[in-house]
C-alpha cells in the first residue's frame, strides 16, 4: 500500500505531536535528599541535662533557736576549719520557765546523788564478795569446803559484778542529765551567744541568712565547699537509667566552653524520685553521678550541662541514617535508589545512634538510600537526588 506525501506528512506530524505530548504530560522526577550507605564509628548514647555540684559540701545550721547576728561572710570568700561562720543568741527564759528549768535541775541532782549513792552501797558489797572469794577459793583448793559452796561464793561475786558496772553507768547518766539540765539555766537565762564553727575549710557557696533575724533550731545559714572539688548530676529516666553502668565514658557538652569535657560514670544512685516533666507528667527519674577526668576551673556549683552517657561504641559498624527507616508490613524498611528509581527494601537493624542505625542485613556498602522520604513517594517512582546546598 503506498501513501501519497501528504498522508506521509500527515502521519509523521501526528507522531510528533504524540510523542511531545508523552514528553509534556510525563511526570518528573521527584527530588529527594539521598545518603550512601557507609561504615564507621557509630556511638550509642544517652543524653540528659544536668549540673556540676560540689563533691563535699556542708551546709551550716543554726544550733539552737535564737537571734543570728548579722553575717558578714560573702560568697567567694574563703574560711578555714573552726573557724566562726555565725552567732546564735538564745532568748532568755521568762520567770515561769526558769522556775521550770531550776526544778528539773533540781530533780536530776537529787537523780545523781541517789545513783551515787546505790553505786558505793554495791561498791561495799563488791569488796566484801571479794574478799569472801578469795578465802573460799584458798580453802576449795585444799579441800576444806565443798564444790558447790565455792561455786555458790563465785556466782555471788560475778553478779555483784555486773550490778556494780550498772549502777556505774547509772551515775553516769544521771551526770550527763545534770550538767545537760544546769547547762540550759546558765547559758539560757543568761542569753549566751552560741558559736557556730566551719566544719572543715572551703569557700562560701551561700549564705542563706543575710541579715539578723530571729531563726529556728536547724535554718540554714552558710554553705561551704572547694568549688574546684565538683562532679556532676545528670537526671534520666529510670527506663533509661538501668541500661547505665559504673564506668562507662561521659562527654559532657553545653557548659559554655568551646570543648566537650570528658568523665566517666561514678554512681547510678539506687533509689528513684518524682518529677514533673514540661508538659506536666509525672515521671520517675535517676540520678547519674559523673566524676570528670580532668578539673575544669570556670565550672561551679549548680551550673547546667548537656551530658552524654555513652551506652555503646563500634568500629567500621554499617550503618543508615535514621531519617531513611520506616516501618512497613513487616519491620523496617528504606527506598534504595536503582537506576533512577525507588525501591523498597526491607532492612534488620541493630544498635541504634542519634542519627545512625546499625545494617544487620538488606543493604551493602555504596547503596545509595532516600534520606526523609516523603508520603508522596511509592515504590517504582522515579527519583532525581537533589544537590546538596539546594
Amino acid at each position: 500500500m503506498t501513501f501519497s506525501k501528504t498522508q506521509r506528512i500527515t502521519a509523521i506530524s501526528i507522531l510528533a505531536l504524540v510523542g511531545i505530548l508523552i514528553f509534556v504530560m510525563k511526570p518528573s522526577p521527584l527530588e529527594v535528599d539521598a545518603e550512601s550507605i557507609r561504615r564507621g564509628t557509630l556511638i550509642v548514647t544517652l543524653d540528659g541535662e544536668g549540673m556540676t555540684r560540689v563533691r563535699n559540701g556542708f551546709t551550716i545550721a543554726s544550733p539552737v533557736n535564737g537571734r543570728v547576728e548579722r553575717i558578714i561572710l560573702d560568697e567567694g570568700d574563703f574560711v578555714r576549719k573552726n573557724s566562726v561562720v555565725a552567732r546564735v543568741t538564745p532568748p532568755p527564759l521568762n520567770t515561769r520557765e526558769f522556775e521550770e528549768a531550776d526544778a528539773r535541775a533540781r530533780s536530776a541532782k537529787a537523780v545523781f546523788e541517789a545513783a551515787r549513792a546505790h553505786e558505793r552501797e554495791v561498791r561495799v558489797d563488791l569488796d566484801q564478795a571479794v574478799r569472801k572469794y578469795n578465802r573460799y577459793q584458798n580453802l576449795y583448793r585444799k579441800g576444806a569446803v565443798s564444790a558447790e559452796a565455792f561455786e555458790e561464793v563465785r556466782t555471788s561475786w560475778q553478779m555483784l559484778q555486773k550490778q556494780h558496772q550498772a549502777a556505774q553507768l547509772s551515775v553516769e547518766s544521771a551526770r550527763y542529765d545534770l550538767e545537760a539540765a544546769l547547762s540550759l539555766i546558765d547559758k539560757s537565762a543568761r542569753g549566751n551567744t552560741i558559736d557556730v564553727f566551719a566544719p572543715d575549710s572551703g569557700r562560701v557557696l551561700r549564705v542563706f541568712e543575710k541579715s539578723e533575724r530571729v531563726v529556728s533550731a536547724g535554718t540554714p545559714l552558710v554553705e561551704i565547699g572547694n568549688p574546684g572539688d565538683i562532679e556532676v548530676v545528670i537526671d534520666v529516666l529510670s527506663s533509661d537509667a538501668v541500661r547505665v553502668e559504673r564506668g562507662m565514658n561521659v562527654r559532657i557538652e553545653e557548659w559554655g566552653g568551646r570543648t566537650a569535657l570528658e568523665g566517666s560514670v561514678k554512681t547510678v544512685e539506687p533509689a528513684a524520685f518524682t518529677k514533673i516533666s514540661s508538659l506536666g507528667i509525672e515521671e520517675k527519674r535517676v540520678n547519674i553521678i559523673v566524676d570528670l577526668e580532668e578539673p575544669e576551673s570556670r565550672l561551679g556549683d549548680n551550673y547546667r550541662i548537656q551530658a552524654k552517657i555513652i551506652l555503646w561504641q563500634g568500629e567500621g559498624i554499617l550503618q543508615v541514617p535514621i531519617s531513611s527507616i520506616f516501618r512497613g508490613d513487616q519491620g523496617w524498611n528504606v527506598f534504595v535508589i536503582k537506576k533512577g528509581k525507588a525501591v523498597r527494601q526491607p532492612i534488620t537493624i541493630g544498635m541504634r545512634g542519634t542519627y545512625y542505625a546499625e545494617v544487620l542485613d538488606g543493604l551493602e556498602e555504596e547503596d545509595v538510600v532516600v534520606v526523609h522520604p516523603t508520603n508522596d513517594l511509592e515504590e517504582g517512582m522515579r527519583v532525581k537526588v537533589m544537590k546538596r546546598g539546594k
